[in-house]
C-alpha cells in the first residue's frame, strides 16, 4: 500500500500540528504493509506566499521537525517536491487532459470568486493561474507514484476526488497508466485547543509552537485561558482546553490522575506546571535534535538529495513511458509511426515505401508464461525473444492472483510496482530490473 503525504512549506509547526499530523503520520510509516512517501511542497507555496525567504526557511524547519520526531530516510521516501523535474512536466501532461469545468468547482477558486463578487471586484481579481491550476499540480503529485491512499483533511478530499478524475481521463485517452487514489480521512484524528480555548490554528493567532524554548514554552503554558475557580474548589475536565492538551500527551494513567485531582480542587498553576513537565518530557529530546538539524542545514539537504534520487528510481522511468503513451517518441527507430522513412534512407527505399512494400516483419517479443508449481501454486515468468529468463514470480494461490500480477506489471511496469517487487526475482546480471523494465516497455508499445 504506497501512501503519499505532502507538507506545505509556508509556516511553523505547532503542538496541534504534532498530534493531529505528524505524530499519527509517523506511526502509520511504521507498518510494514505500507509503502510511504512524503514530501514537501514547496510548489504549493509558490501560491500561498510571495515570500522568497519565509518559502526557503520553512522548508528547512519542515524537514527538520520530520527528520527529529522520527521519521526514516530509509523506511520512507522523503523528498523535496522541487526536486522532482517529472512533477511540472507531468503537470503539463495532465493539464492536456483536463476540463477547465472541472477546475471551475475547485473550492478554492471558487472561495476567491465568491469574495470578489461580495466586494464588487472584478471575478479574476486576486486570482492567479497557480491558483486555478493547483488541482493539477497536487495531481501530478499523486499519479507520478501511484499513490494508492492519500491521508488529508475533510477540506482536501475534493483534490483527491479531482485528481481520480483527472487520472481516469488520461487513462481513457492513453490507456491504464495511473491508479486511481483515494482519499483517507481520519475521523478519530486529534484536534488541539489553542491558548484561547479555540481550536489551535494560525489564523486564531492561539498556537504554541512545536519547538518553543523552554522559556517561551512555559509562558504560553502558563497563558492558557482557565475559569476563575480558586484552588481547593473542584474543576471540570469537559471543557478544559488544559486538559485536552495534557490528555493527548499523557497515557491513559496519567489522564486518569490529573482528572482525579480536577475533582479535588487542584489549582490552575499546578495543573499547568504539570502540562509543561509533561509536554516538555516527550518533545525535550526532539527539540535537541531539531536545533542540530537547524545549525546543520547541509544534512538536512543531503536527506532530501537522497530522497529524491530514490524517488526518481521510479518516476523516471514512469515518466518516460508517459511521454511515450502521448507521442513525445523518438523521430527515428522502432517506436517511429507507421510509414516514416529516415531522409538519408537508401536510394529506392523512399520510393518503395511510398509505393506501398510489404511492411518490415515485426521482432520477436519478450512472453509472460504462467505455469503450475509442483506445490499447487502459480507462478510466472517473463523472457525475452531469445527465452532468456528476465523476471519469475513466486508462487501464488490462485490462477487470477498470478494473472493480476501480470496485468499490473504490463499496465505499470516493474519499477512503478514496488508492491509487488517481494514476489519477483529478477534476470542475473547487474541490469536485470533494467533490461525487464525495458520488456515490459516493449510489450506495452506491441500493445
Amino acid at each position: 500500500m504506497r501512501v503519499l503525504t505532502g507538507i506545505t512549506t509556508t509556516g511553523t509547526p505547532h503542538l496541534g500540528n504534532y498530534v493531529g499530523a505528524i505524530r499519527p503520520a509517523l506511526r502509520s510509516s511504521q507498518r510494514s504493509d505500507v509503502d510511504a512517501y512524503f514530501f514537501l511542497a514547496d510548489y504549493h507555496a509558490l501560491i500561498k506566499t510571495d515570500d522568497p525567504a519565509r518559502i526557503h526557511r520553512s522548508t528547512l524547519e519542515l524537514a527538520a521537525t520530520w527528520l527529529a520526531c522520527g521519521l526514516d530516510p530509509e523506511r520512507v521516501t522523503f523528498y523535496r517536491q522541487s526536486d522532482i523535474a517529472e512533477i511540472p512536466e507531468l503537470t503539463w501532461l495532465l493539464t492536456c487532459v483536463c476540463g477547465k469545468g472541472l477546475l471551475n468547482r475547485a473550492h478554492a477558486y471558487k472561495a476567491a470568486l465568491d469574495k470578489n463578487a461580495a466586494s464588487g471586484s472584478d471575478p479574476d481579481e486576486g486570482v492567479t493561474a497557480g491558483l486555478f491550476m493547483y488541482p493539477v499540480l497536487m495531481a501530478a503529485d499523486i499519479l507520478l507514484f501511484n499513490a494508492h491512499q492519500v491521508p488529508v483533511g475533510r477540506d482536501q478530499v475534493q483534490h483527491i476526488e479531482m485528481a481520480r478524475d483527472i487520472a481516469a481521463s488520461f487513462n481513457h485517452h492513453y490507456g491504464a497508466h495511473f491508479t486511481l487514489p483515494e482519499a483517507v480521512v481520519d475521523a478519530q484524528v486529534a484536534t488541539l485547543p489553542g491558548l484561547d480555548g479555540r481550536k489551535m490554528s494560525k489564523s486564531y493567532d492561539n498556537t504554541i509552537p512545536l519547538f518553543a524554548p523552554p522559556e517561551q514554552l512555559k509562558k504560553l503554558i502558563f497563558g492558557i485561558v482557565t475559569d476563575s475557580l480558586a484552588p481547593g474548589q473542584p474543576k471540570q475536565t469537559e471543557g478544559s482546553a488544559l486538559f485536552q492538551i495534557y490528555q493527548a500527551f499523557a497515557s491513559a494513567d496519567e489522564s486518569a490522575a490529573l482528572a482525579c485531582a480536577y475533582a479535588q480542587g487542584i489549582g490552575w498553576a499546578e495543573a499547568k506546571q504539570m502540562l509543561l513537565e509533561r509536554i516538555e518530557r516527550e518533545l525535550a529530546p526532539l527539540r535537541a535534535r531539531y536545533l542540530e538539524l537547524m545549525a546543520q542545514p547541509h544534512e538536512v539537504q543531503a536527506q532530501l538529495q537522497a530522497g529524491a534520487a530514490k524517488a526518481r528510481r521510479s518516476a523516471t522511468p514512469f515518466a518516460q513511458r508517459l511521454r511515450q503513451a502521448v507521442g513525445l517518441r523518438p523521430l527515428a527507430g522502432a517506436e517511429a509511426g507507421a510509414g516514416s522513412v529516415p531522409a538519408d534512407a537508401a536510394p529506392g527505399t523512399k520510393a518503395a515505401a511510398l509505393a506501398g512494400s510489404a511492411p518490415a516483419p515485426k521482432p520477436a517479443l519478450p512472453t509472460f508464461k504462467q505455469y503450475r508449481e509442483p506445490d499447487g501454486q502459480f507462478a510466472f515468468k517473463l523472457t525475452d525473444a531469445r527465452g532468456h529468463l528476465l523476471l519469475q514470480s513466486q508462487g501464488f494461490a490462485t490462477p487470477q492472483q498470478a494473472a493480476l500480477a501480470i496485468a499490473r506489471l504490463k499496465a505499470a511496469g516493474y519499477a512503478a510496482s514496488p508492491e509487488l517487487h517481494p514476489l519477483l526475482r529478477l534476470g542475473e546480471g547487474a541490469t536485470g530490473a533494467e533490461a525487464a523494465e525495458a520488456a515490459l516497455e516493449a510489450l506495452r508499445a506491441a500493445s
